[in-house]
């Protein structure tokens, strides 16, 4: 039989599905509580966090980097200043994929792969978060142009007018004002990031890196509002950045034009200060370079081939130069003997050509093979008698020769600003015993009263030994800074804006006179018929007190002469030669060095002489007024 046909409950049916809209409508209006309480939650209890929120990503701070300080020479010469510069830039955090940014940078300007490897490390470097990179400089008219075409390709990148550091002079202060660079991963961690923030480039050398301080300025913001792009839309507060200060410097451009042309194409280095202030007048170290290829980033064949070069022009020959100073401290040496009764003025020596220690065969020799016959200290200086010197540097021994070079400057830093200064050496028993582990030798002692063996000395304490001569002992650090706007170098000393070294004590001998001898002594060389510079002396119109040097570069053996002809020309002996003038009331002393000019009194001796002419002499070929050494008072007897 077919199965019977069930009836459908309708009732129960209806039943079912009341129950189920009720259950969805409790169930909906559950969710709806939930969702009126979070509102509630959000808009109500945490109203001020998430419009705190909303706002901070609609109102961003901006640093605003300040105006870096300019630096003029002492007339005013501007030889380091800011020159406006477009350049690209990229925010990470608003540009999404930033290495395919980057790729984009490379194939619209058309630029190299090593630009896309430079690009990416500068982006990769430590800095704020949305703080915009920059990652080329000085855009052209065509790359700016480019980039508006691509923008839609470009997200986080954007064209920015800045100043970068300009060097009008270009190689003529590079050594001394030195240069600005990017700061690197190094310096970003030593900095503090509020004084920084915004700004790229930092002092690396001379100058520019001792008063960074006081160059940098303070930074200054700006509050501005945002589209959600990152695009500013206004802006709504603004405070102004502090200008860096103005530098002043000592240098003029001038005599460090005539400097270099006096040096010419040799390699070496020429100082000249004051010796009454101890402001440096010129800072020459040659060959130079172009300090604007670092400003922005050098490229690697440039910079390979500074480094590279043989003839170092990254090397600033007169702070880190280290050179045996030869016969120039043979007045220093002579003020030794003076001062502590060792010799006086009619002390002789005889001198067949060299020199030997008692019950010693070896000979140290004179540079005059011959010898000189009986020499007494004006001979001994204006003949630079090695003999004269040996005899007395064994008289006063190594304690005292060390002790009174040493309050000279010699073995020590001597500058007040220079960043980068050797100290040299001043050997002495302690030194060799803690160094080398051995005794010190009487032979060594003689080598150095001619400023030979280990002593190692600068251009600059070579020039601040000759201004202490000059000076009659009186000590000024050689410095750079004339002022900053207005302030001294003392002033911001003693304001705390500047560290310096303190100066040392003032040179003072048991009778002042020996100041004057050595100096006389000192004239002889240039104005004497036998002085080994007098052939430079005759041409000057002013006294002109000098000595010559000769350092050695490789050792000669005992008994065999220099010949020049057998040593390749950069193992030549260095010509050196120190001055001062007019020599009756210094205002200017000179110290330069030739390497491998071989030749103090024949090489180094005219480029001094041309720079105290171009110091102290007008137009017509005599001295300044300012210059003029003062006329001697008239006596007047009363009837």
């Amino acid at each position: 039989m077919p199965e019977p046909i069930r009836l459908k409950d309708h009732e129960k049916d209806a039943r079912l599905i009341r129950a189920r809209v009720v259950v969805s409508a409790g169930a909906i209006f559950l969710l709806a509580l939930v969702l009126v309480a979070r509102l509630y939650y959000l808009q109500v209890v945490q109203y001020e966090h998430h419009s705190t929120l909303a706002e901070n990503n609609r109102i961003h701070v901006q640093p605003l980097p300040p105006p870096r300080g300019l630096i003029f020479d002492r007339n005013g010469v501007i030889i380091a200043d800011n020159r406006p510069s477009f350049s690209l830039t990229i925010t990470r955090e608003r540009a999404g994929d930033w290495l395919k940014v980057l790729d984009t940078i490379v194939e619209v300007l058309a630029l190299t792969p090593e630009d896309r490897v430079l690009f990416e490390k500068r982006v990769r470097q430590g800095r704020r978060p949305f703080e915009p990179v920059p990652v080329l400089f000085e855009l052209s008219e065509e790359q700016i142009a480019r980039i508006a075409v691509n923008q839609f390709r470009l997200p986080g990148v954007e064209v920015d007018a800045q100043l970068v550091r300009h060097y009008p002079e270009a190689e003529h202060f590079a050594h001394s004002v030195g240069y600005v660079g990017r700061i690197n991963e190094a310096e970003l961690k030593k900095l503090d990031p509020v004084d920084y923030a915004g700004t790229h480039h930092i002092g690396k050398t001379g100058v520019e890196r001792f008063y960074e301080d006081l160059l940098h300025g303070q930074v200054g913001y700006e509050e501005v509002e945002t589209n959600a792009r990152g695009r500013v839309l206004r802006v709504l507060k603004h405070t102004d950045p502090v200008p860096g200060k103005d530098l002043t410097l000592t240098l003029d451009l001038n005599l460090q034009k005539a400097a270099e042309a006096a040096l010419g194409d040799r390699r070496g280095a020429v100082v000249a200060i004051d010796p009454a202030t101890g402001e440096v007048l010129a800072m020459v170290s040659q060959p130079s370079f172009n300090p604007n290829l670092f400003v922005t980033g050098i490229g690697y064949k440039d910079y390979a081939a500074l480094r590279d070069s043989i003839d170092r022009p990254l090397y600033n020959r007169v702070l880190r130069g280290l050179y045996p100073p030869g016969s120039t401290i043979k007045p220093l040496v002579a003020l030794a003997g003076l001062d502590t009764g060792v010799v006086d003025r009619s002390s002789r020596v005889f001198d067949p050509g060299y020199y030997q220690l008692p019950n010693v065969e070896h000979k140290y020799r004179n540079w005059n093979r011959g010898g000189d016959g009986w020499v007494n200290m004006e001979a001994a200086i204006s003949r630079s008698n090695d003999t004269y010197f040996y005899d007395l540097a064994h008289k006063l021994g190594i304690d005292r020769l060390h002790g009174y070079l040493s309050h000279f400057g010699i073995g020590q830093r001597v500058s007040l600003d220079m960043f980068g200064e050797a100290e040299g050496l001043m050997p002495s028993r302690e030194w060799k015993r803690a160094i080398r582990r051995q005794a010190w030798f009487p032979g060594e002692t003689l080598i150095t009263g001619i400023g030979q063996g280990y002593m190692l000395t600068t251009p600059l304490q070579l020039a601040q030994a000759t201004a202490l001569v000059a000076n009659k002992g009186k000590w000024h650090r050689p410095r750079l800074l004339l002022r900053a706007d207005k302030l001294s170098p003392e002033q911001l000393v003693a304001q705390g804006l500047v560290e310096a070294l303190p100066t040392p004590s003032d040179i003072r001998l048991k009778d002042p006179r020996y100041w004057d001898m050595v100096s006389s002594d000192m004239q002889q060389v240039m104005h004497s018929a036998r002085g080994t510079a007098h052939k430079v002396g005759d041409t000057a119109v002013y006294r002109i007190a000098g000595k010559s040097g000769t350092a050695q570069v490789v050792a000669i053996r005992q008994g065999e002469k220099y010949d020049r002809s057998k040593l390749h020309e950069r193992h030549r002996d260095h010509a050196l030669f120190v001055g001062f003038a007019p020599a009756e009331a210094p205002k200017i002393a000179v110290a330069v060095m030739v390497e491998n000019g071989e030749s103090g009194s024949g090489v180094a001796a005219p480029v001094v002489k041309q720079v105290m002419d171009a110091w102290l002499l007008g137009e017509n070929g005599r001295l300044k007024p300012e210059f003029m050494p003062p006329a001697p008072l008239e006596v007047v007897h009363e009837q």
